[in-house]
């Protein structure tokens, strides 16, 4: 019967469990964001690029 309640008393799987979740959330976004933002750079580097041709006359 102790190690019943000592079971169910003890939080601290669940605390890492919600860690772990919060932890694959914050990656996902960051993979998530570094993805859209890396598109975006390329367009951009893509453009300047293509104005200094343009301004060389290449």
């Amino acid at each position: 019967m102790i190690v019943i309640r000592e079971l169910v008393g003890n939080k601290r799987g669940a605390t890492a469990i919600e860690y772990g979740f919060v932890a694959a959330l914050i990656a996902v976004s960051a993979i998530s964001a570094m993805g859209v933002i890396g598109g975006h750079l390329i367009n951009s580097f893509t453009e300047v690029g293509e104005a200094f041709n343009d301004s060389i006359g290449s």
